[in-house]
């Protein structure tokens, strides 16, 4: 399996500036694979130290954080000469020892030759907790489940990945409905690299649908092992509801559907918890087109998505006929999944601030808008190829935006102030930002 975050990870290794590196992201996106085999792939040894249940390692953080007796304290632990130009040291589920998150800090101003790397299943939690953690000393990675490009390349689809990325989107409608079958697939399966694994090995849609309950389930164990008690119903509830909020015209969350009377100060620290631990992508509203799209930023109002479009049908038991061989019935939640998969393609770009535009009256919104720090982008979602754009030319024209994107199951398609773009190219947009600045 390849990731497209190994080339980031080579840039780390490589920089002159280079901090210890902690990858953020929900349980099972991969993290520890990465690290090891980053490993394996970029130095001459690697010493892997896992934190959890580590009473060892709890000990040895536990005194002084002098460098020096920390590197001797892991090369008696790993039965590794750790040599610091050829060695990698990770510090995997490093959040249950929060005195090794804070030595990053000395491992940077007193031994920075060192590389090493963290992660944790729940670190975003351990972080927001107020762990002794060195802002500024340390470097960050986000690793989301594996994107359309990254599913393509598991499922040896080289030549459909070589083609996207050439943006000959004429030869691509010639293969057209090779494209959908695929992206119909990865709705399917989504990005959990368990369920991409299983799925490109055995083509059994059945077993994928075991592992994406199987991880369902960890998260929720999770909810009950990791989260204060009191916040533990609230969890369950915001996120057993995000189907049906999704699945509305107008998707923004709505509490009242949580629980009837259901306000937002009752769930924001149930919201804040899943936020924290990769679970769900929060987009916020704002109801003005100028940069920075931050400053009209509506607290109050946001869509909430989950961290994979697989794990959203699982949630909703859609079986595999009514999605790949389409049913009128699924005609609503079809665009609910669509919405889901360009965003979990767009946050993979960290150049991108996502959020959604409506006007005050309701009468206009637009389903994402990217602030690239330069310039606004307008993304309209169709999950099939009806190419009505109302609210997109509204906004269009009353902020006088360059380019809008609208993304589509029809071919690529250039008019003076729309690109229609195929949902399976939606990688491709940053391009076009790029063309929208210069």
């Amino acid at each position: 399996m390849y990731r497209l975050a190994i080339e980031d990870l080579y840039k780390w290794k490589k920089s002159a500036n280079r901090k210890p590196l902690i990858i953020e992201g929900a349980r099972q996106v991969g993290k520890t694979w990465l690290m090891r085999e980053f490993g394996k792939q970029a130095y001459e040894k690697t010493v892997y130290i896992n934190f959890d249940s580590n009473s060892r390692m709890a000990d040895l953080f536990s005194s002084d954080l002098d460098v020096n007796r920390i590197i001797m304290g892991l090369e008696l632990y790993s039965d590794t000469k750790i040599e610091s130009e050829n060695t990698l040291i990770i510090f995997d589920e490093v959040q249950e020892v929060p005195r090794a998150l804070a030595s990053l800090k000395y491992f940077f101003e007193n031994a920075s030759e060192y590389h090493i790397m963290c992660a944790g299943s729940l670190l975003g939690i351990a972080l927001h907790r107020g762990t002794s953690f060195p802002v500024g000393k340390v470097d960050f990675l986000n690793l989301y489940p594996l994107s359309f490009k990254e599913f393509l390349i598991a499922a040896d689809k080289q030549k459909h990945v070589q083609l996207i990325d050439s943006s000959d989107y004429e030869l691509m409608s010639a293969f057209k409905q090779d494209f959908i079958d695929l992206l119909k697939q990865y709705y399917y399966v989504g990005g959990m690299p368990e369920a991409v694994l299983s799925f490109v090995e055995e083509k059994n849609f059945g077993e994928v649908r075991k592992i994406q309950k199987r991880i369902l389930d960890a998260y929720e164990q999770d909810f009950s092992k990791h989260a204060p008690n009191e916040i533990v119903p609230k969890l369950r509830m915001i996120w057993d509801s995000i189907p049906s909020q999704l699945a509305k015209e107008n998707k923004k969350f709505i509490y009242g559907l949580v629980r009837e009377g259901g306000r937002a100060r009752d769930y924001e620290t149930a919201v804040m918890w899943l936020k924290d631990c990769g679970l769900i992508h929060k987009v916020s509203r704002v109801n003005v087109g100028h940069l920075p799209l931050k400053a009209y930023e509506d607290m109050k109002a946001f869509k909430m998505f989950v961290l994979d479009v697989g794990l959203l049908g699982c949630m909703t038991g859609l079986s595999q006929k009514v999605l790949l061989d389409g049913n009128d019935l699924f005609v609503e939640f079809k665009g609910a999944l669509t919405e889901q998969f360009v965003l979990q393609q767009l946050v993979t770009n960290p150049e991108f601030n996502i959020y959604y535009y409506t006007n005050d009256n309701g009468s206009c919104e637009v389903d994402f808008l990217i602030d690239t720090g330069e310039t606004v982008i307008p993304v309209e979602v169709k999950a099939e190829v009806n190419l009505k754009a109302k609210s997109l030319k509204m906004y269009v024209n009353k902020f006088s935006a360059k380019t809008a994107i609208r993304t589509s199951m029809a071919d690529f398609k250039r008019e003076s102030w729309l690109i229609n773009l195929p949902l399976y190219a939606i990688e491709n947009l940053s391009k076009f930002c790029i063309i929208e600045d210069t």
